[in-house]
């Protein structure tokens, strides 16, 4: 294993307790939108904002010791940011076209990329392959 690979696997291991609780902060205050009312944006947006940065955390891995496989893989960085954002935006989309009952509303896109981005970016930056 190369040095640059151990440094990687390092700090991923380091950064795993700072993700775990990202991945905790969010998934209260995701599900907390069931049960406490602070008004209109808490209710209508929280949950938007939270549930696709905790699913990129989760299936990234982000809050666990390294692991060399298969998910690893597949799922890097960018390949699970335009998933989550794709999948997303197919959700508001069969909201638009009706193919479900719920409510369409367009500030749902910006609501679903405001602590995805974040997440991306950081995980990107963190976990870039730093060749020699």
């Amino acid at each position: 294993m190369k040095y640059h690979q151990v440094d990687l696997i390092n700090q991923h291991n380091r950064n795993a307790p700072f993700w775990a609780m990202a991945m905790i902060v969010l998934g209260i205050a995701g599900l907390s939108t069931n049960w406490v009312d602070l008004g209109g944006f808490w209710k209508g947006y929280v949950l938007d904002m939270a549930g696709p940065a905790w699913n990129y955390i989760l299936f990234r891995g982000l809050y666990t010791k390294w692991a060399e496989n298969s998910w690893r893989k597949f799922f890097t960085p960018a390949r699970t940011y335009l998933i989550f954002v794709l999948v997303c935006f197919l959700i508001e989309g069969a909201q638009y076209l009706e193919l479900y009952d719920a409510t369409f509303d367009p500030w749902d896109l910006l609501a679903y990329l405001s602590l995805i981005t974040p997440a991306f970016i950081l995980d990107a930056w963190s976990s870039r392959d730093r060749k020699e």
